[in-house]
């Protein structure tokens, strides 16, 4: 082995996806350009890594020298790749907080139907966990947090519009309330 390939690095997680139970993609995110560049690439190892999970009842594979962790889902497989020489647990580490962030936006309903009707707070939730392949956070708490989704308000879209429509009603509110001022003053000079 050469010194290069055991020095640590922050590039912890090389690919995080998830995949249907005839192993189409619905959500993935590749953060080394240079190992899979081109979407057929990337469909491609999928596949891969699909046959040869998908009926095995582990938690880790080795495919085509990146280390795998995943877990499935009534109809949904969740995974994350990182480098061969990856650490197992910070991978599942990973994997878990994903998981488990993502069960409490969808409301413990985890399958393939809920996941595309949400698929916004699915990609922020990825992007509260990862950056760039470095490993932000693993608490799944936190990331619900970050997110600011919780299951008694409205879904994240609503949320985002209501909290918009909040902030210009209020800022044409302002606008008004100034105008009135300066024609008061005008008409008092």
């Amino acid at each position: 082995m050469d010194s290069t390939a055991l020095e640590p690095s922050l590039y912890t997680v090389k690919a995080v996806f998830i995949l249907d139970n005839d192993g189409n993609r619905l959500l993935s995110k590749y953060y080394d350009k240079e190992l899979y560049p081109s979407m057929k690439e990337q469909k491609n190892f999928e596949k891969n890594v699909f046959n040869k999970t998908h009926k095995a009842d582990n938690e880790i594979a080795f495919v085509e020298g990146m280390t795998i962790v995943y877990k499935s889902s009534i109809d949904l497989f969740f995974y994350v790749a990182g480098s061969g020489q990856e650490n197992e647990l910070m991978l599942m580490a990973v994997l878990t907080c994903l998981f488990e962030a993502l069960s409490h936006i969808l409301r413990k309903n985890v399958e393939k139907r809920s996941l595309l009707d949400n698929m916004d707070g699915c990609f922020l939730v990825v992007d509260e966990i990862i950056d760039g392949g470095v490993i932000l956070e693993s608490d799944p708490q936190q990331v619900i947090q970050k997110v600011n989704y919780r299951v008694d308000e409205n879904p994240l879209s609503e949320q985002s519009v209501a909290q918009h429509l909040t902030e210009k009603l209020a800022l044409t509110s302002n606008v008004l309330h100034s105008a009135k001022e300066q024609i008061k003053w005008s008409i008092l000079k």
